[in-house]
């Protein structure tokens, strides 16, 4: 299902007697010398998407004006595709657009602002995975305004999982195991987890006592996200799939399968 948000629409349903958020700009908009000096997303690590938990991070933007910043008319909008009549496709804005700000000086101050991105509504569908932007708006105590269209990126990406089975168990030294699994992803447009197709996926081994993993061979999935493939049983130790991740979707790392050779 897809939802096409406006920020009109969201300033709307936003009591705000001192904010109200514009339409999109597409493009940077200043005047005078204010600065944003920094903007830090999730502590800057990657936003991860599974099909029904709600993920709630943190925006923090910095700014600084010789006049001071005016902390009510500063906040931030998450991004994703820019659509040609102003709206957004991919749109998240605050729970709160006041923030919490502290001012390390009179010139400089921090506001940080939580959101909560929801599965089932802000992604809008898969085409959405990937890179989304941050837009930052600014304000100084002598009018003085920044709206910086990119001022940071963070990837928001569907949680993928992994699986490994080998068998038979137990086997007699040398022969053939077959270590089947599976590499799913959330799918932001059914909320369920479906195969992961032609991926490259590495099939590891850790002999009982060993303190690290050793690839063995790069499995691609099948259309279906299935995994199959032989090795030999050479001594005890655990099995296990590892995919690297993509642009896209997190990387993924099966439970253990260990196998007693005989």
């Amino acid at each position: 299902m897809r939802h096409r948000t406006k920020m009109t629409a969201l300033a709307g349903a936003l009591v705000l007697p001192v904010l109200a958020i514009p339409t999109a700009a597409h493009a940077d908009v200043f005047s005078g010398d204010i600065q944003i000096t920094k903007v830090v997303v999730n502590g800057g690590k990657d936003i991860v998407l599974g099909t029904t938990d709600v993920k709630t991070f943190t925006i923090a933007v910095t700014a600084t004006d010789n006049s001071g910043i005016r902390t009510e008319f500063t906040y931030p909008v998450m991004w994703n595709t820019p659509l040609k009549n102003g709206d957004y496709y991919g749109l998240l804005v605050p729970e709160n657009v006041l923030g919490k700000c502290v001012r390390q000086s009179f010139t400089t101050a921090t506001c940080t602002y939580t959101m909560k991105m929801n599965p089932r509504i802000h992604p809008q569908d898969n085409s959405t995975a990937g890179t989304w932007a941050v837009r930052a708006d600014v304000q100084a105590n002598d009018g003085d305004y920044f709206t910086k269209d990119s001022a940071a990126k963070v990837k928001v990406l569907r949680y993928a999982k992994l699986t490994a089975n080998a068998s038979p168990e137990p086997v007699k030294k040398n022969q053939t195991i077959t270590v089947t699994g599976a590499l799913t992803r959330a799918n932001w447009e059914t909320f369920k987890y479906a195969g992961y197709g032609n991926r490259p996926v590495n099939l590891q081994f850790k002999k009982k006592g060993a303190g690290a993993y050793t690839t063995l061979k790069t499995v691609m999935t099948d259309s279906k996200g299935n995994l199959k493939t032989t090795t030999k049983a050479t001594a005890d130790g655990d099995f296990r799939y590892v995919y690297a991740g993509s642009s896209t979707t997190t990387p993924a790392t099966s439970a253990a399968d260990y196998v007693d050779v005989k």
